[in-house]
């Protein structure tokens, strides 16, 4: 598995003075400074509540039905699955979970035995007998990863385990063609066995060097089937797993209230770090969680979020792009304004990928005639520079190819001979697409969520692109309405992110792969027999020069197609309190808010 460096945080603590905060190029924000500390006057000592924002709305709490980050983000504090991460450990290394170690794997690679740990219980609820949540057993988890198959339950996690897993692809095609018949929970797969109550047995149908990444993943998380069948199409909404919370109350599109699992298993604070984190093991080895409540707000809007951390509501936000020169210096270094009332902040290199897609079925810009040159020349028009620049204030790392920096066949710098500003360019590819000027091209159509400032980098692509006769419309709408749409094979054109599930390039790869396109992972579409063969070799090595190579070759492939252009990868800039402890966010995983806890004060 290949990984990637973390730099160390950035800690400053100091008294708490009075600053002026610019909200804006055009206004100011100035807060009472008394009520940046506040926050700690308003938490009982008796009870430990951390206060988190939350950037979009949560649309499900079903594992195998997540469509973002900010599901999985909610459903890995309820949920847990066989292997996580070492929370203060960079490179990231897998550890178990629910698992009681590391499997067991046959000389060939396509046996994995895994022994589970027990006593792990389910959170009580009124789907068990007396509301006592019972045992986790292996059955549990082939029930859990047979569910990814339920075309009926919108799943979209099936990807995981296609073409992977003995039976699996079988059992999720004899399911497809049932027609009125119950789904058939009991039907065998040959390559997931409980062959004991406490230990999985999954056998493959192909070296998988991904599959403990996989399994460490919220999607590949355990759930009770008693839970799913009593809730049936109301599960996502009344989430039962094992993990540090439970769900006390969601509100949708405003809280997410989650409450200490008292029943949780007995799991400890990292007694171990990487030398630059050597300083957070003030809670080595003490039983987790700290927190008594974790509770989320949702804020699609940056400015109110911000707000609402600067008056002490918050206990951590991500800094909001038009705030990142206000609060860090040129060298990204936090300004003193800020470290003078305790707040700590960490710029985290993300592995994911910023881009605007093609829907490659299209008729227009997918597979007409001179689509490929009309691609190519929509690619030039873009100044993904200035976006950089303007939205991103210069963090974001520019790239050709789907595969962001820190990851195996990363390519440094830009080589396309497609990566624009280049307008000449751009304009003689659309006469030989056969529009020149635009002429004789339908107005396109490109869909964005309505969050943060998706909607005005949009209208500078619009504008962009007017400036080589096409023209554009966008259309903005909720992330779980773009989901929709890109599902359906409804978006012409679109703007997305993904993040890594796993540190492996694979994870970006695997969206242009043409068995995974929409409803899959691969909202594109894509199908490109070279590029799908490549995958194919790929997937089965171990990180090694050949595998490199062949991601090499499969990107350069990309490169030139262009189902995908305007790459870039972020860094998120995260601020907290001082009186939040043991914070050391992430986003290659999203169970570490149970590591959490709180420095509170009795007010006097």
């Amino acid at each position: 598995m290949t990984s990637v460096k973390t730099p160390a945080r950035v800690v400053l603590s100091c008294l708490i003075a009075t600053s002026v905060f610019c909200a804006c190029s055009s206004s100011n924000h100035q807060p009472d400074p008394a009520k940046v500390p506040k926050i700690a006057a308003k938490i009982d000592a008796a009870e430990k509540t951390a206060h988190l924002p939350l950037r979009a709305r949560l649309t499900t709490l079903d594992p195998v039905r997540s469509v973002s980050s900010y599901d999985m983000e909610v459903q890995a504090q309820i949920y847990e699955g066989l292997y996580s991460y070492k929370y203060l450990t960079r490179p990231y290394e897998l550890e178990p979970s629910l698992a009681k170690a590391l499997p067991r794997i046959s000389d060939d690679g396509l046996t994995y035995t895994i022994d589970l740990k027990t006593g792990v219980l389910f959170h009580d609820d009124v789907c068990f007998a007396n509301g006592k949540g019972r045992e986790v057993t292996a059955q549990d988890f082939v029930y859990s990863f047979k569910r990814m198959t339920d075309q009926e339950q919108q799943a979209n996690s099936f990807w995981m385990f296609q073409d992977r897993i003995a039976g699996f692809d079988a059992f999720e095609q004899r399911m497809a063609r049932r027609e009125d018949a119950p789904f058939d929970w009991d039907g065998d797969v040959e390559g997931l066995k409980a062959i004991g109550p406490h230990q999985l047995q999954i056998r493959l149908l192909r070296p998988y060097p991904q599959l403990l990444s996989i399994l460490a993943t919220e999607q590949a998380a355990v759930v009770p089937r008693e839970c799913a069948e009593h809730y049936k199409e109301d599960f996502g909404s009344h989430a039962v797993g094992t993990g540090p919370f439970v769900l006390k109350e969601w509100i949708r599109g405003e809280t997410v209230v989650l409450s200490k699992n008292q029943n949780y298993r007995d799991s400890r604070f990292p007694t171990e770090a990487s030398p630059e984190y050597k300083d957070m093991l003030g809670d080595a080895g003490k039983k987790v969680p700290f927190l008594d409540s974790l509770v989320y707000h949702v804020y699609e809007d940056d400015q109110a979020m911000w707000t609402k951390f600067l008056d002490g509501d918050l206990d951590m936000t991500q800094v909001p792009t038009h705030m990142h020169k206000t609060v860090f210096d040129g060298d990204q270094v936090l300004r003193e304004t800020f470290a003078s009332k305790g707040i700590q902040n960490l710029r985290l290199p993300l592995l994911d990928l910023i881009y605007r897609g093609f829907n490659m079925q299209d008729p227009v810009v997918g597979v007409g005639k001179g689509a490929k040159y009309l691609r190519q020349a929509i690619s030039l028009a873009l100044d993904a520079q200035a976006i950089n620049e303007k939205f991103y204030n210069d963090t974001c790392v520019l790239f050709d190819g789907p595969i962001p920096p820190g990851l195996d066949a990363f390519k440094p710098g830009i080589t396309s001979p497609y990566r624009g500003p280049n307008l000449d360019k751009a304009k003689a590819l659309m006469v030989k697409a056969g529009y020149p000027k635009g002429d004789g091209l339908p107005t396109l159509t490109f869909h964005t969520s309505n969050g943060g400032s998706s909607a005005i980098q949009a209208e500078l692509l619009a504008e962009a692109l007017a400036a080589i006769g096409i023209k554009l419309k966008v259309n903005s709408a909720s992330y779980a309405e773009l989901s929709k749409l890109l599902k359906d094979g409804q978006a012409q054109m679109f703007g997305l992110a993904w993040g890594a599930d796993y540190p492996d390039a694979e994870t970006f790869l695997q969206l242009y792969f043409g068995p995974n396109r929409a409803p899959g992972s691969n909202n594109f579409s894509y199908t490109n027999p070279t590029f799908d063969a490549l995958y194919e070799r790929a997937r089965l090595l171990q990180p090694s020069k050949e595998r490199t190579a062949l991601y090499e070759e499969m990107r350069e492939i990309l490169i030139e197609d262009i189902p995908s252009f305007g790459h870039m990868a972020r860094s998120r800039f995260y601020l907290w309190h001082g009186r939040l402890q043991n914070a050391l966010p992430s986003e290659t995983f999203h169970g570490w808010r149970k590591y959490l806890n709180l420095r509170v004060t009795t007010p006097k």
